[in-house]
């Protein structure tokens, strides 16, 4: 079996759902706590043994490389004022990883957008990470994903179980639990409106051989009018065992403007830093609200 070492990332979407503040700046790019939300995803590949990272992109974000990218004047800057701990962590950013970067020059959906890195990409199995999932975990979801491809070789999709009538927002496999959070997928359905094969939902995590390229090229446009993943992943189930794993930690869609609080305050609380004091922040501000007769209202789980 060949090595596990490539995530694609897919980076073009317009981010409509978080407009107007992501009318010039990649919705990839917003700040969750201290770090931009793609960071987040990167380190993730790279905890989970991925050195090849290829981001795929649209016209305006290349904030998204620069991010990544030296920035000789500001390292000069700090060296020069011996503000050590931030170039420090400029530094860091600059060497954390070499990025591929592809374009996708129509925004045709996710499917379409995972086809655009057919050739770098290669013949290699591959995972691809979308960046608004934000998965918070003690061990990186995926890896997690990764113990179970390289024991069984078949592609593994994150899952997650959620409500019976939020069904419709995801992508629904149907099948048999395994046990061990494993579960043997024999199909899917992109948002069904009705009867779905399960509540375990898709979440953004991928393990795709490369056998899935041929089978985007032959997509047709689904839901939404757009190339969706879905509808190639289900052509893939039949040509042999496909996994999904219900992986261990929290996800937050950090892609709509409630998720990215959530996932803001759930960061913040664990920050080495910043944690404490705003703990406390928290806590004065409830405490407040509850003097004055005033519950605090607590949204539902994310």
């Amino acid at each position: 079996m060949t090595t596990l070492r490539t995530c694609v990332f897919p980076c073009a979407g317009f981010g409509t759902r978080f407009f107007p503040a992501t009318k010039v700046i990649p919705k990839e790019m917003l700040p969750l706590v201290d770090k931009p939300i793609l960071q987040y995803g990167i380190e993730e590949a790279l905890g989970s043994g991925m050195d090849k990272l290829i981001v795929v992109l649209s016209k305006g974000k290349d904030a998204i490389l620069d991010h990544f990218d030296r920035t000789s004047e500001l390292e000069r800057s700090l060296q020069e004022r011996k503000k050590n701990d931030l170039l420090d962590e400029v530094e860091t950013v600059s060497r954390m990883a070499d990025i591929i970067s592809v374009r996708q020059k129509e925004a045709l959906g996710l499917g379409h957008a995972v086809l655009q890195a057919k050739d770098a990409v290669g013949c290699e199995p591959f995972a691809v990470v979308l960046p608004d999932d934000v998965i918070l975990a003690d061990e990186p979801c995926l890896l997690q994903m990764r113990h179970v491809f390289e024991e069984t070789g078949r592609p593994v999709v994150a899952l997650m179980e959620v409500l019976p009538e939020e069904t419709s927002r995801y992508g629904i496999v149907g099948g048999n639990m395994l046990g061990n959070r494993r579960f043997h997928v024999t199909d899917m359905v992109e948002k069904p409106k009705v009867n779905p094969p399960s509540c375990y939902a898709i979440i953004g995590r991928y393990i795709l051989p490369p056998e899935i390229f041929p089978l985007l090229e032959k997509t047709e446009r689904g839901a939404g009018g757009e190339i969706q993943l879905t509808d190639a992943l289900r052509e893939l189930v039949r040509t042999g065992d496909f996994y999904g794993y219900v992986f261990e930690g929290k996800r937050y869609d950090a892609g709509e403007k409630l998720g990215y609080l959530k996932a803001t305050v759930d960061y913040a609380l664990r920050h080495p830093t910043l944690g404490e004091e705003f703990r406390a922040h928290l806590e004065a501000l409830i405490g407040g609200e509850e003097q004055h007769g005033q519950t605090l209202r607590h949204p539902r789980r994310a």
